[in-house]
């Protein structure tokens, strides 16, 4: 009896695994969605409309900005560091334009504010919001790399989504000038 539990439970792990070596994976599955976000990110870069920026912290981790006030006028206002709790308006969407998500459907801390660490967020976010002074407002795309890589979040954000935001850095939390 005890041969027969072990020859049924083998091969009930053998038939999984030869049905999990033959199913997709999830870099086969996204593939063509994968190559279209890359293009786009690549298209976006090639057009001259943003600036190509950065992280100090890993010079092969980029994302795109493209400031929309004149930074000339904030340039002298306070600029987050990674570990700053900012508050900030947004709206995500992905590259062919379907909206993912807003901070203007949220009430609290404030009416439209998204109040985090700017540590705590994608890599791209954190790029971008570093290099922001408070009252900016830029569109930033982020390519999955910087964003969740090969991890699908919801229906609607895929596997290898390359993230467009527009951002506006309205403050920094509890920042007190001395």
């Amino acid at each position: 009896m005890k041969k027969f539990f072990y020859t049924v439970i083998m091969a009930v792990m053998a038939v999984t695994m030869l049905d999990s070596c033959l199913g997709k994976s999830i870099e086969d599955e996204y593939k063509d969605w994968r190559e279209k976000n890359v293009e786009w990110f690549e298209r976006q870069q090639a057009s001259g409309q943003y600036t190509l920026v950065t992280a100090a912290w890993d010079p092969s981790a980029k994302t795109l900005m493209r400031w929309h006030n004149d930074t000339m006028l904030t340039r002298n206002n306070l600029k987050p560091l990674i570990t700053s709790t900012t508050d900030v308006k947004y709206h995500l969407r992905l590259y062919d334009g379907t909206p993912v998500d807003s901070s203007y459907y949220m009430t609290s801390p404030a009416d439209s504010i998204y109040r985090a660490m700017v540590n705590a967020n994608v890599e791209g976010w954190m790029i971008a919001l570093t290099r922001m002074h408070v009252g900016d407002s830029c569109t930033v795309i982020v390519p999955y790399e910087q964003g969740y890589g090969s991890l699908k979040k919801t229906d609607v954000l895929l596997p290898y989504s390359t993230l467009v935001f527009d951002i506006k850095l309205v403050d920094i939390y509890k920042y007190r000038a001395n």
